[in-house]
C-alpha cells in the first residue's frame, strides 16, 4: 500500500487514535506547535504552511488561535476530511493536495513558518528524497521564518524486532473500535499496520487495516539535511511536543 492509499483509507478513522477525543487534540496540538512558534519565531510569525496536514489536527488547531493557516497533503481524502473539519468550525483555511517535496511549485508564496508535523517527513524512504522536500521548505519559507519538524527518534525505539502498539478502546455512534498498530522492521525501514477493529456487538467484527512504511532516519540525519537544504541554527527541543521538534531559521 502506497503512503497516499494508507492515508486515503485512514482519514475516516483518524480521530480515533487520539484519547481525549479529536477538539481536545486540535486544541492540544495548536497550543504546542503555538508556543514553538513564538518561542523559535517570535509573535510576528502569524503564516503557516502546514505540508502534511492530514485531516487537519495542528492547521485546525492554528487556525483557531489567529493564524493564517495553507495547508495541503499528499492524501486527497485526508484534504477532503479537514476540508470538512475546517467548515464545521468556521474556519478559513486554503487546503489543496500536494506531495510536500513539491510544496514550492504549488505554494508560490512564502511563509513564516512551514510545519511538518506527527513523524510525516519519514514516510520518504531516502535521504534524497528528504532533501527535496527540505529544499522546498527552505523555498517556502521567508527570511527570519524556518521550519518546524516533528518525528519519532528512531534512535530510541526498537528497530529490530516487531512491535505492537495500542490505542485503546473507542466508543463512536454506538460502535467500539479496538485501536493498534503494529511495527515490523525491514533494515532501515518500518512496516506499519494500522488496525481499527469495529465492533457493532454481533460476532462478525469488522476489521479495517492500513499499511505503510517509514524510514527509520535518525534525528542527527535530518539535521543534517536541513542544514544542506539552507536553514541555520538547526536544533532540536524533546519536551516541546509529544514527539521530537527539529527548527531551523532561513535567513537570507
Amino acid at each position: 500500500m502506497s503512503t497516499v492509499d494508507f492515508y486515503d483509507k485512514m482519514a475516516p478513522f483518524y480521530h480515533l487514535i487520539f484519547p481525549q477525543g479529536f477538539d481536545a487534540s486540535i486544541e492540544r496540538h495548536g497550543s504546542a506547535v503555538d508556543a514553538i512558534i513564538r518561542d523559535n519565531f517570535g509573535p510576528s510569525a502569524d503564516t503557516v504552511l502546514d505540508v502534511s496536514c492530514g485531516i487537519g489536527t495542528q492547521a485546525l488547531g492554528l487556525a483557531l488561535l489567529g493564524y493564517q493557516v495553507t495547508a495541503s497533503d499528499l492524501s486527497p481524502k485526508a484534504v477532503a476530511r479537514a476540508k470538512q473539519e475546517a467548515s464545521r468550525r468556521n474556519l478559513s483555511i486554503d487546503f489543496s493536495v500536494a506531495d510536500m517535496r513539491e510544496a514550492s511549485t504549488l505554494h508560490t508564496r512564502r511563509f513564516h513558518i512551514v510545519l511538518s508535523a506527527d513523524n510525516s517527513v519519514p514516510h520518504l524512504l531516502t535521504d534524497d528524497d528528504i532533501s527535496a522536500a527540505f529544499n522546498s521548505f527552505y523555498q517556502c519559507s521567508k527570511p527570519g521564518g524556518g521550519c518546524i519538524i516533528t518525528v519519532r527518534d528512531y534512535e530510541k525505539e526498537d528497530t529490530l524486532n516487531s512491535n505492537l502498539f495500542t490505542y485503546g478502546l473507542r466508543n463512536q455512534d454506538g460502535m467500539r473500535y479496538l485501536v493498534f498498530q503494529v511495527r515490523d522492521p525491514d533494515g532501515h525501514f518500518l512496516d506499519i499496520s494500522m488496525y481499527f477493529v469495529e465492533d457493532d456487538g454481533s460476532d462478525t467484527p469488522k476489521t479495517h487495516v492500513m499499511r505503510g512504511r517509514y524510514y527509520a532516519v535518525t534525528i542527527p540525519r535530518l539535521m543534517q539535511l536541513l542544514e544542506s537544504a539552507g536553514f541555520v541554527d538547526v536544533a532540536r527541543n524533546d519536551g516541546a511536543y509529544f514527539q521530537p521538534v527539529i527548527t531551523g531559521r532561513r535567513c537570507h
